[in-house]
């Protein structure tokens, strides 16, 4: 099975002559085993610029709403292309898989950096993913849209 994740990209605050962007992303599972012992685990980034005139650091705050399938952060869920059968994964900020990503209440937390705004100057936070082991689910391509905003 393929296992595909889409980042859809919103900007937050913007006044005249400051703008953020946010490159979209995607992240890619590839195949997925029901029967591996062991997580499907990924790393993906995307790229953040801002622009402000006169040049300035701006902390950049990026959050992730829930999941539109499970309605919460943990799990989050992928839906099965053509059917309703539900694949159980998550996103983290940190390498260890430990910080889920979200938008900052519960236990979630948001990316932030102080970004120095200029053009051609990218700030490239990673994700990371991890669809846990041991579901038995049918063998599709599963996919999720989920929604990310940018604060600055």
């Amino acid at each position: 099975m393929t296992v595909f994740l889409f980042f859809l990209c919103h900007a937050g605050t913007a006044q005249a002559q400051q703008s953020c962007s946010v490159e979209a992303a995607s992240a890619d599972f590839g195949t997925y085993n029901v029967l591996l012992a062991g997580a499907n685990d990924i790393v993906t980034s995307f790229s953040v610029s801002c622009f402000f005139q006169p040049p300035t650091p701006v902390l950049v705050t990026i959050s992730i709403g829930p999941s539109p399938n499970s309605g919460s952060f943990d799990p989050r869920q992928m839906k099965l292309s053509g059917g309703s059968e539900l694949l159980n994964y998550n996103l983290y900020i940190d390498s260890g898989r430990t910080q889920i990503w979200g938008d900052g209440t519960g236990s979630t937390f948001t990316l932030e950096e102080r970004v120095f705004s200029q053009k051609n100057n990218y700030w490239t936070p990673s994700v990371y993913g991890r669809i846990p082991p041991g579901q038995d689910v049918t063998i599709g391509t599963y996919s999720e849209t989920l929604t990310v905003t940018i604060v600055w």
